[in-house]
């Protein structure tokens, strides 16, 4: 995972040094959470291969003018909403959460949905226990970014809802679900699915999926 660390120490620097807000700042030269760390070594960065538009410790003003503090802020450039992911512990987040804290908790999601934002609660157990779920989990979260906006200008409107197709499912899709989902023959089907991997929009999964 040496490339990962590269990668990681990167980003991070580049927050900081683009960081005009000292309150982010500050929280940002403390270092991330082990449990943040732990999301982008072992299920974020592997399933996209980069950390591009995630913000750490996302700073946002609630309805009720507080400050919240966001694990991961996800802003794709081009693409309308922004999600949030965040990572939460079985102490913190459960075994020792008191009325107070549960109630705010409460309001801090329901906050968060009324101005526009994706929620997408983890818990640390399943990064440990369920790493491929998780996995699928990214995509499919993703995916809901790319779904909401315009395909590529260039692309037939068969070309283009296969990638919003592709992008709404939690796995790999096969050319027989694409051929039903668009009741067009397999071989027709082979050919797109063949041109939108050439155009490196699909990645071939195995030898029948992408």
């Amino acid at each position: 995972m040496v490339q990962f660390e590269k990668k990681y120490e990167e980003w991070l620097q580049k927050n900081l040094l683009e960081e005009k807000n000292h309150r982010r700042r500050e929280i940002l030269e403390k270092g991330l959470g082990h449990g943040t760390v732990e999301f982008l070594r072992s299920i974020w960065f592997p399933t996209i291969g980069n950390l591009d538009h995630l913000y750490p410790e996302w700073e946002v003003r609630d309805l009720n003018n507080r400050y919240r503090y966001l694990d991961l802020a996800y802003i794709p450039n081009g693409h309308v909403g922004k999600g949030c992911i965040e990572i939460q512990g079985y102490g913190p987040h459960a075994r020792d959460l008191d009325v107070r804290r549960f109630k705010d908790l409460c309001w801090r999601h329901s906050l968060l949905a009324l101005d526009g934002w994706t929620l997408l609660p983890i818990a640390y157990l399943s990064i440990i226990e369920e790493p491929k779920q998780c996995q699928q989990l990214i995509l499919a979260f993703i995916g809901k970014f790319m779904s909401s906006t315009n395909s590529p200008s260039h692309l037939s409107w068969l070309e283009a809802e296969v990638v919003r197709f592709a992008s709404r499912i939690l796995r790999p899709i096969t050319p027989t679900e694409v051929s039903i989902h668009l009741k067009i023959s397999a071989r027709h089907t082979r050919r797109i699915l063949h041109k939108l991997v050439e155009s490196q929009i699909l990645a071939v999964a195995s030898g029948t999926e992408r």
